[in-house]
């Protein structure tokens, strides 16, 4: 792990109460971030953007499994915004990274990110797979376009297929989210094991589930809205929901809903 991730932050710690206003003001202070630092961060929505593009124009007129893809992003997002936990860890501490140090963050490969990765990217894969079947055996009709998808499933007479499309992807969210939510940000600034990470991160959803609850669906609604905008949006949802990430974690820190040992310093 490279020195930088590991070292302590440095700054006054004072106890934070986790609020149901909590989730606004990590919003918030990720929205400072991006725009203090906005590059990096641009750069990774950017690229989502232009792969869910590329998704799309691949797909063709297959929207019955495109829509799995999409709808699984926030199951995935952790992950691929990690670089953005480190470029907020950083600015906490006073220092500005870019683009060099997520890449030495990214070359590093440390296995436990390495694993969880796999594990949210099979548990992605298997939400598409779920969606796909349901939409494409459940309905008479074809399901070519979103126009298709809202007419034959959103706003179907019989809704008894949408209740089960959402049911089943909340019923996979749900745990995927519990086992992310504090996840990355605790294998980044600590040496903790994957399983203990994940052990605290269901702890601190079973501590607040209403802040947790409403963290969720302020996740969800915003990759919405950056879905909805033909994907442009995402350019600058996704980063700004990365950089909030680091925020709730440091609350959960600073609350003492954490246990987080600072590291043994490095030897040179």
């Amino acid at each position: 792990m490279l020195a930088a991730m590991n070292e302590p932050p440095t700054q006054p710690q004072t106890a934070t109460a986790i609020t149901v206003t909590a989730p606004l003001r990590w919003l918030a202070l990720g929205w400072q971030d991006l725009r203090t630092n906005p590059v990096p961060g641009l750069l990774h929505g950017l690229a989502a953007s232009i792969f869910g593009m590329l998704l799309w124009l691949w797909a063709g007129s297959q929207f019955w499994w495109l829509v799995g893809a999409f709808s699984a992003l926030p199951l995935l997002a952790p992950v691929l915004l990690v670089g953005l936990l480190l470029l907020s860890r950083q600015a906490q501490l006073g220092q500005r990274a870019g683009l060099r140090e997520v890449l030495r963050l990214w070359l590093a490969a440390d296995a436990r990110m390495v694993v969880f990765g796999v594990l949210l990217g099979l548990a992605g894969m298997a939400w598409v797979l779920i969606s796909a079947g349901l939409l494409l055996l459940w309905t008479d009709q074809a399901i070519q376009t979103p126009g298709d998808f809202f007419r034959l499933v959103v706003l179907a007479d019989d809704s008894s297929l949408f209740v089960l499309w959402i049911t089943l992807g909340a019923l996979l969210a749900a745990p995927v989210f519990a086992s992310s939510v504090v996840t990355l940000p605790l294998l980044l600034d600590t040496e903790q094991p994957l399983p203990a990470a994940v052990a605290q991160s269901w702890r601190s959803v079973a501590n607040y589930p209403v802040v947790m609850t409403l963290w969720a669906l302020l996740i969800a609604g915003l990759v919405a809205i950056g879905l909805a905008t033909y994907l442009l949006g995402l350019i600058v949802v996704l980063p700004w929901l990365g950089h909030a990430s680091w925020h709730a974690y440091e609350d959960f820190r600073r609350a003492g809903a954490l246990q987080v040992s600072a590291p043994e310093p490095e030897v040179n």
